[in-house]
């Protein structure tokens, strides 16, 4: 056994442990992190359009404009003319910008003639034009200042970018030294002592050091993101810190149950230990089926959560008993005396809360089931209108945000210019006189729909052969008629234009594409997915608990918690129900891959309270009490650590809900819902009714299903004070008389 090795070998394990953590994290930051390519990112038309412009060399330079806007002026006025001569020599000065284009060139100009758009790229590389974009922003918000008069904003790939990743690095930050604390605060209150609430978050911290550094290695072959290191520490911690409070929690209640060390950290290992090893791989097993989306960045989600989860269980397995032997009784050093005394002496007689509700829930077990259930379905109803999209920049970012009011200008005045659909052209020879035809009745079918406008600019790449035609198409960018415009171009202009010339490629790409081709990509994957984790989450728990009942029980419950999930979201982000207090607004949408990586997660994590508490029902069943007694043994002598696990993941995926970006809101909001439901109404009232209802028959297993491995939990002594049916002390105030589902009260005697 893991444990045992790793306390009889303490220094062995704690210095292989530290050993590792630093070997990782080294090897790590020297290979470095390689990140998704814009041909990984994204599916269909638009991944082909990027590998078509990645083969041939050639590198989109980052598009910028700078809107020049006046509400008394037009553009025929000169100081309206001056103001935009200012712009262009500003822009100039910084030496930063090339093929800088005037409205008076292009004729960039708005149909009221109020509003101005001065054009520019940004060569190089997608880093170079973040670093380089900075010089064009400081001048032009220089310009602003010096003349309130005239509307001058920038806006722009590049900036848009900068500020992305700056507030991302900054909310990562904020989140991190957020987090942490929170944990650590918790776990000083549910224990009551310094070292044994630095312990968990120490483990969890050194795990995700270790699996970063992994991570970073192996990028080589599996290419990783920044989502995925976000995605990372919010998983990391939280089953990091909960495994490690499982077990450190067993061990302190079997000690003050008045067993000797070893024997206390025997037990720990052989229940909680296994309850950690069951859940990891659940969570494991949970996180694989995002491979199922073929895209990339869930993919390296998928891969960075597996890998963090591996090392956590990894160290509450070895590192963990080893510290906690080396430790001994020391591990309760640091005591804060008011918060040592908030603890309940016995272990198992849970608190005051969770007895006033057991009670009743175990004595009217069908009206809790039915209320709780009912509850449950209603929280879930508003799931059945959640529409989901790519967000727009603009929903994305905060409201009142300057580059979102920039954004909105330009757009207001020039519909469709931000992001126009773009057509990648391949062609066998793009100067041939057909192409040249082809791509002239492109741009005179592309007008004639109504449903795109001008300018279409067309860029030659004749060593390549290879073209790029920008179209603006009608709407805001994902709405219906964006949708409809980007349907009639890629079904009825390119095919009887630019496909008609033989072995020639038009993939379509574009913000508008993108979201449109992620979004039939999720939906297309989304069956799979969910069949892929509920069947092995099924098998899983068939197979740790030989008991179809509790495997059924497990698999519907989590989807009631998820359900639930899905309804707060539709609710609050996509019609605007309480938004105002998450300090958001209602945005129409929920974003297009957060349902399904919400379901992944969750299904994971909700099995770490799901075997833990069933585990311990198990534990007395199997010692002979009967199934109610069981349940209630089982939720009263866990319900103080849930209820801290809870908690804590609560906290740390609630700290994600106060991000900047919409999607880590969502994230954040909708993990802090359904893990705060799970622990509660799903943990406290739904799963003791339902098994209470059930009685003997949740540990049925077919007998041709007895082939199954036997996986299930088995303490390796007697326990030293759980009493027995037939005495006094056994029948605590949680403990109903027996029912007859129960069958006769029996002592199960082990030869």
């Amino acid at each position: 056994m893991m444990g045992a090795w790793s306390a009889r070998h303490r220094k062995t394990a704690v210095f292989g442990w530290l050993l590792f953590v630093v070997l990782a994290a080294f090897l790590g930051g020297v290979s470095g992190s390689h990140e998704i390519t814009d041909s990984e990112s994204m599916p269909g038309q638009v991944a082909r359009a990027a590998k078509i412009l990645d083969d041939a060399g050639i590198k989109s330079p980052a598009g910028e404009t700078v809107l020049v806007q006046s509400s008394t002026l037009t553009a025929a006025d000169p100081a309206f003319h001056a103001k935009v001569d200012q712009v262009v020599a500003a822009i100039n000065g910084t030496g930063k910008a090339a093929d800088l284009r005037s409205p008076y060139q292009t004729k960039a100009i708005s149909a009221d003639q109020h509003s101005a758009l001065v054009q520019f790229n940004l060569p190089g590389t997608s880093d170079d034009a973040v670093k380089n974009v900075a010089a064009t922003n400081d001048a032009i918000t220089a310009l602003q200042k010096s003349d309130g008069s005239f509307t001058v904003a920038e806006f722009g790939e590049a900036t848009a970018h900068k500020w992305i990743s700056e507030q991302f690095k900054n909310d990562f930050a904020s989140a991190e030294w957020t987090a942490v604390p929170l944990a650590l605060g918790i776990l000083l209150i549910a224990f009551g002592a310094v070292v044994a609430a630095v312990l968990p978050v120490g483990l969890a911290l050194t795990a995700f050091v270790a699996a970063g550094g992994l991570v970073a290695l192996s990028s080589r072959f599996l290419h990783t993101s920044n989502d995925a290191s976000s995605v990372m520490l919010l998983v990391g911690l939280a089953v990091g810190v909960d495994y490690c409070l499982f077990y450190l929690r067993r061990e302190r209640e079997e000690r003050a149950a008045g067993r000797d060390a070893a024997t206390a950290l025997k037990v720990a290992a052989a229940t909680s230990g296994r309850a950690v090893l069951v859940s990891g791989i659940t969570v494991v097993v949970a996180m694989a089926g995002m491979f199922f989306t073929g895209i990339a960045d869930f993919q390296a989600m998928s891969y960075a959560t597996i890998v963090v989860v591996v090392t956590a269980v990894l160290g509450s397995l070895t590192v963990l008993p080893a510290l906690l032997s080396m430790l001994g009784d020391r591990v309760e050093k640091g005591r804060v005396p008011f918060l040592h005394k908030l603890k309940a002496k016995d272990p198992n007689s849970g608190s005051r809360v969770w007895n006033a509700v057991l009670t009743p829930v175990l004595r009217f077990p069908l009206a809790a089931t039915l209320l709780a259930g009912g509850l449950l379905l209603a929280v879930a109803a508003p799931l059945l209108t959640m529409h989901t999209a790519n967000l727009t920049f603009q929903q994305s970012l905060p409201k009142g945000n300057a580059l979102v009011q920039t954004s909105q200008r330009i757009e207001a005045a020039f519909p469709g210019s931000p992001s126009p659909a773009t057509v990648v052209v391949k062609a066998a020879d793009i100067n041939s006189p057909a192409m040249k035809q082809a791509i002239a009745d492109f741009q005179t079918r592309a007008l004639a729909t109504g449903r795109m406008h001008g300018p279409i600019e067309v860029t030659l790449h004749p060593e390549q052969n290879v073209a790029t035609i920008d179209v603006p198409l009608n709407g805001s960018g994902n709405d219906a008629a964006s949708t409809a415009a980007l349907s009639t171009l890629r079904q009825d202009v390119v095919p009887n234009t630019l496909l008609k010339v033989p072995g020639t490629e038009a993939p379509v790409t574009g913000s508008t594409a993108g979201s449109h081709d992620f979004n039939q990509q999720m939906t297309s994957s989304m069956l799979p997915v969910f069949a892929f984790v509920v069947v092995f989450a099924f098998v899983l728990m068939l197979a740790s608990f030989r008991s179809l009942g509790i495997a059924v029980t497990a698999v519907v419950l989590n989807l009631l918690s998820v359900g639930a999930a899905y309804g707060v979201l539709t609710l609050v982000f996509q019609h605007g129900v309480g938004a105002s207090l998450l300090g958001t607004s209602g945005v129409g949408a929920v974003e297009s891959w957060v349902p399904l990586f919400l379901f992944v997660i969750l299904f994971g994590l909700s099995m770490d309270y799901h075997v833990f508490v069933v585990s311990r029902i198990k534990e007395a069943h199997d010692r002979g009490l009967p199934t109610r007694a069981a349940v209630a043994h089982g939720i009263r002598s866990t319900a103080g650590v849930v209820t801290s696990a809870a908690v804590i993941m609560v906290a740390v995926f609630a700290v994600f809900g106060t991000l900047s970006m919409q999607s880590m809101k969502q994230m954040g909001v909708g993990l802090a819902v359904a893990v705060l439901i799970d622990a509660t109404v799903i943990r406290g009232v739904l799963l003791p009714s339902v098994m209470t209802l059930l009685g003997e028959r949740n540990w049925y297993l077919p007998s041709w299903l007895s082939w199954l491995p036997n996986l299930s939990h088995e303490e390796p002594t007697p326990p030293a004070t759980v009493g027995t049916p037939a005495s006094p002390a056994a029948n605590g105030p949680l403990d109903p008389p027996a029912d007859p589902v129960d069958g006769p009260r029996h002592r199960r005697v082990n030869a």
